[in-house]
């Protein structure tokens, strides 16, 4: 598995798999990689066997909403029953719950349940992650959750790629002038460029929220001030969303749950990956999920996250949406593998420093217990990683309860 470039197509299934394979780490990147009599030769400080075992690159975390006030689990039993969201966000739940939470949540305790929720992700084999923002809904508080990426960052030993998604609803203040209200959104680029609070600049495209044209202006703003663009787009209805990841250059179009045929094939002819989330559709019990296997057949480059958030998909588990790639949009395992590993890199500008073990590059590797690359998406719901590396050093090590 040492691609850097994004794969796509048909190459998706297509996996560079070495039996029986060693690899040597040093000063935290991967030195050598070669067969295990080779390793003679090697002075080592440390020697971790994992015969019989799995070893991959640390898995990327695409897409999240890693930092927001409070949680939800109240809500579940209204779904359950049928209550219409609409009728959730009156009784003042919804995103706007978790916008009040995270409005009212200090600094300190927003920090601290971030580094909680990437403890959680290190423990699951991921060793890059993405975090948006996007529960503030006004400058102060957007402002806030990016500065809490930005220590976290230096706190947690992930590596983390922030990116600002103020443009992610429209708050009750601005619901009749949702002009005004990305006005307010775009004014901050200045100052979160200049304070480097974020590379990535997101809006969420749909019915209700933002429209195309809305977004079009919003993200090309957004470019003129030196930011790479990331759309939320198709969730839900197919508004041409995926068009206009295509059209504007974004790194990725997310979600695509609903894209059409002509949105597929544009994205195809793009540079833009397809980040696919299919545990929201799962979280959500709905029957409609990303048509990536349509995606990848026509020749788009995609990758799977587990869009880690509050209200649709409250997991950390990316293994557990691996399973959930495999079962619900049909996948193989090479291409699963591929969508969490270089695609989902790529997909956050990463594919020069994660996603692939390659000599010279940093040293994030995780070892599984499974026998093969097949078994992971196969048996779900548990947590395979037994030991996770991070830039050459050990960051989590399952220990036996007997």
């Amino acid at each position: 598995m040492n691609k850097q470039g994004p794969v796509k197509g048909k190459e998706m299934n297509e996996l560079e798999v070495i039996e029986g394979a060693a690899v040597a780490i040093k000063d935290g990147k991967i030195d050598w990689i070669g067969s295990p009599e080779e390793t003679s030769a090697i002075e080592a400080d440390q020697t971790i066997d994992a015969k019989g075992k799995l070893v991959t690159p640390g898995l990327v975390e695409a897409h999240t909403h890693l930092v927001f006030g409070g949680s939800r689990e109240k809500e579940m039993a209204l779904k359950q029953r049928g209550v219409p969201y609409l009728e959730i966000l009156k009784q003042g739940g919804g995103i706007l719950a978790t916008v009040h939470a995270t409005r009212e949540a200090s600094y300190e305790e927003l920090l601290q349940k971030a580094l909680f929720h990437l403890d959680r992700m290190a423990m699951h084999g991921i060793t890059t992650v993405e975090a948006k923002s996007g529960y503030g809904l006004d400058a102060e508080t957007e402002l806030k959750q990016l500065k809490v990426v930005k220590e976290a960052m230096e706190k947690h030993p992930l590596d983390i790629v922030s990116t600002f998604l103020g443009a992610h609803a429209i708050p009750p203040e601005y619901k009749d002038d949702p002009e005004s209200f990305l006005t307010v959104m775009s004014d901050l680029f200045p100052q979160i460029k200049a304070e480097n609070l974020a590379e990535f600049v997101d809006i969420f495209t749909e019915t209700g929220v933002f429209t195309v044209d809305q977004s079009r202006r919003y993200l090309l703003k957004a470019k003129e001030y030196g930011f790479d663009v990331k759309i939320h787009a198709d969730e839900i209805d197919p508004l041409g969303g995926t068009q206009l990841a295509a059209e504007v250059g974004a790194i990725s179009g997310d979600h695509l749950a609903v894209a059409t045929d002509e949105g597929i094939k544009q994205l195809a002819a793009s540079e833009t990956i397809g980040v696919i989330l299919p545990g929201t559709s799962f979280y959500l019990g709905k029957d409609t999920y990303a048509p990536a296997r349509k995606m990848i057949d026509q020749g788009t480059a995609i990758a799977i996250s587990t869009d880690f958030n509050p209200g649709s998909s409250v997991t950390e588990n990316l293994q557990l949406i691996m399973s959930i790639a495999a079962l619900k949009l049909k996948l193989s395992p090479e291409e699963i593998w591929h969508a969490v590993t270089v695609n989902a890199a790529n997909a956050i500008a990463r594919g020069e420093e994660a996603g692939s073990i390659v000599e010279g590059r940093k040293a994030d590797v995780v070892i599984w217990d499974a026998p093969n690359y097949l078994y992971l998406p196969y048996h779900y719901g548990v947590n395979h990683a037994k030991t996770v590396i991070k830039n050459g050093a050990v960051l989590y090590e399952r220990q036996a309860v007997r």
